[in-house]
């Protein structure tokens, strides 16, 4: 176990293929689909499913969303955190970096979606690509792992996630899932 200062570890992601079997979390269905979780999600909780956006302005990128994303230190993103919903229940977490130029042209509409699913747009662009993804396990002290859980009346001793890189147009942009407990009972 990682020991952390301040909330200020940051994540280690890691390929499928570098996850010890006998670490894996009951919710593998959901973390290794590579469909739309946006999709699923609406498919599992119906006319339940809402997005609520907690944040969305521009700011740094943390240290390993500028390297996954090759950005200069100096360089801010626009960051958007929100919550997807299935009832009164916060299923899970999610943390996009999107680069300025990301949002130049026809990608500008990124920047206005409000209450609007994300995943629901990217998966419906035909010039979408999403590189393979990568994933890790969150535990108390860490910064995503506490942003993650605010919602919750009780956190759990650990949750995880995983993150794409997406592109449109050639432009990229860094989508964070971190699952919350709630999601093992779709």
């Amino acid at each position: 176990m990682r020991r952390c200062l301040h909330t200020f570890c940051e994540p280690v992601w890691r390929r499928r293929e570098q996850l010890l079997p006998g670490t894996l979390p009951p919710i593998q269905a959901w973390l290794f689909d590579k469909g739309s979780l946006t999709r699923r999600l609406q498919q599992a909780c119906g006319s339940t499913f809402r997005v609520e956006v907690v944040e969305q302005c521009w700011q740094r990128p943390r240290l390993n969303e500028r390297r996954r994303l090759a950005m200069p230190a100096w360089q801010v993103a626009l960051v958007r955190q929100v919550y997807l919903y299935c009832g009164d229940q916060p299923c899970v977490f999610a943390r996009t970096i999107i680069p300025r130029a990301t949002l130049a042209g026809a990608q500008r509409h990124l920047a206005v979606l409000g209450t609007r699913p994300l995943g629901a747009v990217l998966f419906a662009d035909p010039r979408m690509h999403r590189e393979p993804m990568e994933f890790t396990r969150l535990q108390p002290g860490e910064r995503l792992f506490e942003t993650a859980v605010q919602r919750l009346d009780a956190p759990p001793s650990e949750i995880w996630g995983r993150r794409s890189l997406f592109y449109l147009a050639a432009r990229p942009l860094l989508v964070n899932e971190i699952f919350l407990p709630a999601i093992e009972k779709l």
